[in-house]
């Protein structure tokens, strides 16, 4: 089975720029993931399955009461403590959209991903 969280958006302090950590800014997240399932029609309670505010709670902690100065450490310890949490994943997958991005030109954002199998 395939779980996905859309466009998750949360407040943070990260960036290689001392303003960036200082003022802070929007990222959005996207992350899906699939679960080992022996059989969909197995699941009939939440305790059957992998329970996505969960998953939402640990990415929202991680975004917001951590600084990182890379997008990608902060992906790979997103995924890291996901797959830490539920052994029943079997494969992750992050994208950290940072939409305000320090750089003097024309660019909309940078987006980083990272996926994960077991």
């Amino acid at each position: 089975m395939k779980i996905h969280l859309h466009e998750m958006v949360f407040y943070g302090y990260h960036g290689v720029h001392p303003e960036e950590r200082k003022l802070g800014q929007r990222f959005i997240v996207n992350f899906s993931y699939e679960t080992q399932q022996k059989h969909d029609n197995d699941i009939k309670n939440l305790e059957d399955t992998v329970d996505y505010t969960k998953v939402y709670a640990i990415i929202k902690h991680t975004l917001e009461e951590r600084e990182f100065f890379l997008l990608e450490v902060c992906a790979n310890t997103i995924l890291d403590s996901i797959l830490d949490t539920f052994p029943s994943i079997i494969y992750a997958n992050v994208r950290i959209k940072k939409p305000s991005v320090p750089i003097n030109g024309s660019l909309g954002s940078v987006e980083v991903e990272m996926e994960r199998d077991r």
